[in-house]
């Protein structure tokens, strides 16, 4: 088989939005150092929803999608032929390289990870952006084992994946969300005034992860850190003023930091690193992967349609291609 069925993004211009369809294209041709995947499912992540709108500047067109998969590796070096793996796409799949949202993707050697043993390639397919992004998040907060670390919107798929992350690593966490029956309801308390409470005995939290970025709630974040205490934030408003304001005084005084997080900046190889560390967290079960059916599946030939029920609040959906 010389070809292959992908989605696939085409631009006229710059001004105009992109359109996605559904193609008939060359299978890749393996090149010295890739691999040949034979994609089995892919996710539809908020950012990969952005991507079809032309929102990222470096994205280049015509680009087949998706930043996650799942799959097995069908030509490449002979020790990885029929190798189950997953990955995701740091800074170029799905943006200067083609995705994954076809029958088949070409990345580097470096570039994939070990699927976890006992869980479905849909459920692997729904892990490399919300994981990776948390854990980088955790990285770049220095966080270790005993930190105390409120997750604002801890029910966010980014945010969850935090909450299990900073848990498999010995963090206390505390959760924040607009709802009930977490530690903190955001929508009742946007002060958060009961992480006073909660953490009367250290003064504040060691560490806030921010998956939310409203600066009004970032700030009511920044004034619970208590001394040394570091806030990493991986959102920021898309639309209105992205000012934030805080009390400096209190910030110097406390040794406060910020910390940004942006997972465009990494490469296939730096996630590929931490996905290979997740596969045994998954396969102890110290971390867990949506459970089967909580992602709607949808077969590539109705992936236009799909990216459409994706953009749908709440909506979950990967890409199976049988």
């Amino acid at each position: 088989m010389s070809t292959m069925k992908a989605l696939r993004l085409t631009r006229q211009d710059a001004s105009s939005p992109p359109v996605l369809s559904l193609e008939t294209l060359p299978k890749p041709k393996l090149t010295p150092g890739h691999l040949l995947v034979k994609v089995l499912a892919s996710a539809i992540h908020p950012s990969d929803i952005i991507n079809s709108k032309g929102l990222f500047p470096y994205t280049t067109f015509p680009r087949v999608p998706g930043r996650d998969y799942a799959g097995t590796v069908v030509e490449g070096p002979e020790e990885w032929l029929g190798k189950e793996v997953y990955g995701t796409s740091g800074n170029t799949q799905a943006f200067t390289e083609d995705g994954a949202q076809a029958e088949f993707i070409l990345v580097p050697e470096s570039a994939v990870a070990p699927k976890p043993k006992g869980i479905s390639f849909a459920q692997a397919a729904c892990i490399g952006v919300p994981f990776t992004t948390a854990a980088l998040t955790i990285q770049r907060a220095n966080a270790s084992a005993g930190d105390v670390v409120l997750v604002l919107g801890a029910n966010g798929a980014v945010g969850s994946a935090a909450v299990q992350v900073a848990k498999s690593k010995g963090l206390n966490v505390l959760s924040a969300t607009r709802a009930d029956g977490d530690d903190v309801n955001t929508a009742k308390d946007p002060d958060l005034s009961a992480v006073d409470t909660l953490t009367a005995s250290k003064g504040g939290v060691d560490v806030v992860v921010d998956t939310v970025g409203q600066p009004a709630l970032t700030k009511a974040a920044i004034s619970k850190l208590g001394r040394g205490g570091r806030l990493a934030f991986i959102a920021a408003p898309r639309t209105g003023a992205a000012d934030l304001a805080f009390d400096m005084t209190d910030f110097y005084r406390k040794e406060k930091t910020l910390v940004g997080c942006n997972t465009l900046l990494y490469s296939v190889k730096e996630f590929a690193e931490l996905m290979k560390e997740m596969t045994a967290s998954f396969e102890k079960g110290d971390l867990r992967p949506a459970a089967e059916g909580e992602w709607s599946q949808v077969k590539l030939e109705n992936g236009v349609e799909a990216y459409e029920k994706a953009k749908q609040r709440g909506a979950k959906v990967v890409i199976v291609m049988k």
